[in-house]
């Protein structure tokens, strides 16, 4: 019996009868028994829950069916508390006498692990469950397709009912009218495309009506072959939102109606040809009904008063310029010489034609501008010394809490705000959200147009977010360009996404500026908490979350999350491992060849950067070009690629392998670089075999002296300019005529899908038809199929590049591939193909 006393584990010998024999101190201890306690018999200890199974087992020991066997069980501590354990049960040798020996290892935390899990899958399916979100699975690769009973119940199918979910039978059930959407739908939704993660359709219920479905799913599984093999979503029925904006719809016809016969005067003024429109009640109000339609411009500006005019005037000027909706108010003298007060709204619109208007309401105020002079005149002496000190008072604390520049709180303000309403939080339970707001781009609008223009952009940003924020939200600008949005969160599902995409977009949108058009743009870093909240570290948070957002591309929102400090020390890391790319040489060029539409021959070759990481391997730019923006070495990472170019140039031209020019990738900033001159000048290289690729978003209308003056000696050294992904930038017709590029490269989002979009082809088509008319050569990229190269063939385009004629290589491949000639028989399985490729080539 020694060796159960000095065992490390819990073990005791029980006899037949289940009487325990003898229990060692940490079988006593596990079961909280003092050495001179006289335990019950072992069957007393098991829970009833488990005494039949175990009772099961110790009976087959006992007869010699099982040697030994681990069971779990549910024993009862000395103080009563049960206590899950793992137990081992084998007969006891002859020597100790007849019975069994019990070892026993606690297994709480285990059991609470398994209860855990077991409750949390119980919540989410109560949620899913209340969600009233029908969920479906399709496993391709097993074959396997379920469909929810809320997926079920949602079509008026009952719970557990046969569905035959085959494609064909399933899209019989949807609107004619929308199948053809509901397949693209699925396929670019399978193709991991975000902007099909959700789409909406009509499908017939059960009784035979049509309800409005919103289908979101992604692909979570796929295929060595890229294929889906499952695919996971919900169902929602938004037959009611749907029914809802119907609704809304109606309530805007009966507004247009109700303006239609309200005593409200309407005009419209076309801002290029000065004609003007009034409407019969606004004819009348200047005392000229039945007037014609059409009137003259000048016959309103004739009837202002002369007091009026050159401030009303002036008004209008400032907003058209802005291109900002306005109020006024002013007095006209009509043709009988009787003077009206007139109240007016204006805004100005671009119509469907592009045609820049400006339209308006005008009402005859005359009555209630009378009355109210008359309570002025009644009050003004008894309140103006008062207001005076009101204002004063007002005055200084406005200035001590507000940005003088803005009129927004400042920082100061922004303190006292967080502190209170974090202890709001404490009290009442909710939560706050901050939006750290940076503008981007501000410092080169700041730069080229000087700090007026930076002061106007700060203005229009104070504005724009006074604009979009809720009710309850709070507003300051912290220094320079940067914003705090300090926003209540009811609950945490509360959708401040959405508020940060609205605050983007819109700052987004262009700003007039003395002719200019500006744009800025906004990157946001979001911190949220609930409960007991500090302030200065939910500031903390927003910032390292803008940091983020910054780094990952500017004009977009960013979470704070757990991992936000990790990916920060990634980009740090990626930041250092760019440096020391450069010091190692590890930057180098591939080449994709262009070939002549028209003859099929090599027309030239793209150089595109790579990074041979030591290693990841092969990186393209996607992956570290945004942080070599940050680190400001993509003027750098250019230049190392321009040398390497020239310089395999000269050995493609030794080993007689003739290619007619290089192109090379350039950034916006390089333009800027005041030594470009001088580092052109530094290289060797022949007029007309060497073009710069730059991006068609460079060319906006308003260009720095600087940037002019290198374009114009690039062209003197006999380097062609090219305007890259041409068709989805802002380059106007004007500024092509000025930088007077020799080539466009249409942008392979338009060239993509000319063979299926007719609208796409005409637009294709018209830029190589614009090309031509300014003597400009026009190169298709992403030409990627036969069609490709046969429709842009029809239609003109001089040069052709993409993966249907050539991939992008290194040096020591293109030689070969010259001499092959491979892309002149391209291969394909279908016949057809290859008939039209012939018919291509041989025209």
């Amino acid at each position: 019996m020694k060796f159960l006393d000095s065992a490390p584990f819990a073990m005791a010998m029980v006899s037949m009868d289940d009487h325990m024999v003898l229990a060692n101190s940490a079988f006593r201890r596990t079961l909280g028994y003092g050495e001179a306690v006289e335990f019950p018999p072992f069957d007393k200890l098991i829970d009833p829950d488990h005494l039949l199974e175990a009772a099961s087992l110790l009976k087959s020991v006992r007869e010699g069916h099982e040697e030994a066997r681990r069971i779990r069980l549910r024993l009862t501590r000395a103080d009563g508390h049960p206590l899950p354990v793992l137990a081992g049960i084998a007969l006891a040798d002859e020597e100790l006498g007849p019975g069994y020996i019990v070892q026993i290892i606690e297994i709480a935390e285990f059991s609470k692990a398994i209860e855990d899990l077991q409750a949390r899958e119980s919540r989410w399916n109560h949620a899913l469950v209340g969600s009233s979100l029908g969920v479906w699975d399709h496993n391709f690769r097993q074959g396997h397709l379920y469909y929810s009973d809320q997926w079920r119940a949602i079509r008026g199918a009952d719970p557990g009912e046969e569905i035959d979910a085959t494609f064909d039978v399933w899209i019989q059930k949807v609107h004619p009218d929308d199948r053809d959407h509901v397949q693209e739908a699925i396929a670019r939704q399978n193709a991991g495309d975000p902007e099909y993660a959700a789409f909406e359709y009509r499908e017939r219920h059960k009784d035979g009506h049509w309800i409005w479905i919103e289908c979101r799913g992604a692909c979570v599984e796929r295929n060595a072959d890229g294929t889906p093999a499952r695919v996971i979503g919900t169902d929602t029925d938004i037959t009611e939102r749907k029914a809802a904006e119907e609704m809304l719809a109606d309530v805007s016809r009966r507004l247009e109606l109700a303006l239609e016969i309200s005593q409200i005067g309407v005009f419209e003024v076309d801002l290029e040809s000065n004609v003007v429109e009034w409407d019969e009640r606004l004819r009348a109000i200047y005392g000229m009904a039945g007037a014609e339609r059409i009137r003259p411009s000048g016959l309103w500006e004739s009837m202002l008063h002369p007091d009026d005019a050159q401030e009303v005037q002036s008004r209008i000027k400032d907003h058209l310029d802005r291109g900002s909706g306005f109020t006024n108010e002013y007095r006209i003298i009509r043709p009988d010489g009787s003077v009206r007060h007139i109240r007016a709204r204006a805004a100005p619109f671009t119509d469907a034609t592009g045609r820049p208007k400006l339209i308006g309401a005008n009402w005859d105020v005359t009555s209630d501008i009378a009355l109210q002079l008359e309570l002025e005149r009644s009050k003004t002496l008894a309140e103006a010394r008062n207001r005076e000190l009101e204002v004063a008072k007002a005055r200084i604390e406005h200035n001590a809490l507000h940005d003088y520049l803005t009129g927004l709180p400042n920082r100061r303000y922004l303190d006292e705000v967080l502190e209170k309403r974090a202890q709001e939080c404490m009290r009442e339970g909710y939560g706050l959200a901050l939006l750290h707001i940076d503008l981007d781009r501000f410092k080169q609008i700041n730069d080229t147009l000087g700090h007026k223009a930076g002061d106007t952009m700060l203005k229009h940003a104070a504005k724009t977010l006074l604009t979009n924020i809720r009710k309850d939200d709070f507003v300051a600008r912290i220094g320079g360009d940067e914003f705090v949005l300090v926003s209540r969160l009811e609950t945490p599902q509360d959708n401040i996404a959405r508020l940060a995409d609205r605050i983007i977009a819109e700052l987004c949108k262009p700003v007039k500026y003395e002719g200019h058009l500006s744009r800025i743009g906004a990157s946001i870093g979001i911190a949220s908490a609930f409960g007991a909240i500090d302030g200065k570290e939910l500031l903390l948070n927003a910032d390292i979350a803008l940091y983020r957002a910054k780094s990952s591309g500017r004009n977009r929102h960013e979470f704070f999350s757990r991992d936000t400090q990790n990916q920060i020390i990634n980009t740090k890391r990626v930041s250092d491992e760019i440096l020391h790319g450069l010091e190692q040489d590890e930057f180098a060029p591939v080449y994709q060849l262009q070939f002549c539409a028209r003859t099929m021959e090599i027309a030239g070759v793209e150089t595109l950067a790579r990074w041979i990481h030591p290693t990841r391997g092969v990186l393209t730019p996607d992956t570290f070009l945004s942080i070599a923006e940050d680190l400001d070495v993509v003027d750098t990472i250019d230049g190392i690629i321009l040398k390497k170019a020239l310089h395999d140039f000269d050995r493609w031209a030794s080993a007689g392998v003739e290619i007619p020019r290089i192109s090379v990738n350039v950034s916006s900033r390089r333009l800027y670089d005041p030594a470009l001159i001088q580092k052109i000048n530094a290289l060797d290289f022949k007029p007309g075999m060497l073009s710069f690729e730059l991006l068609e978003s460079i060319f906006l209308d308003d260009r720095d002296d600087l940037v002019m003056a290198n374009l114009e000696h690039l062209r003197g050294r006999g380097i062609n300019i090219e305007i890259d992904d041409f068709g989805t930038g802002h380059a106007s017709i004007v500024s092509l005529l000025q930088i007077a590029p020799q080539t466009l490269k249409i942008d392979r989002e338009l060239v993509r899908d000319i063979p299926q979009s007719a609208e796409k082809r005409k637009l294709v088509s018209a830029i190589i038809e614009m090309g031509k008319s300014l003597d400009i050569k026009v190169v298709a990229e992403g030409v990627e199929t036969v069609d490709h190269i046969r429709i842009l063939r029809e239609i003109g385009c001089d040069i052709l590049q993409g993966y249907a004629l050539a991939r992008p290589m290194p040096f020591d491949k293109i030689a070969g591939f010259v001499r092959s000639g491979s892309w002149r028989q391209l291969e394909s399985p279908a016949h057809e193909l290859q008939q039209s490729l012939k018919k291509i080539v041989t025209q």
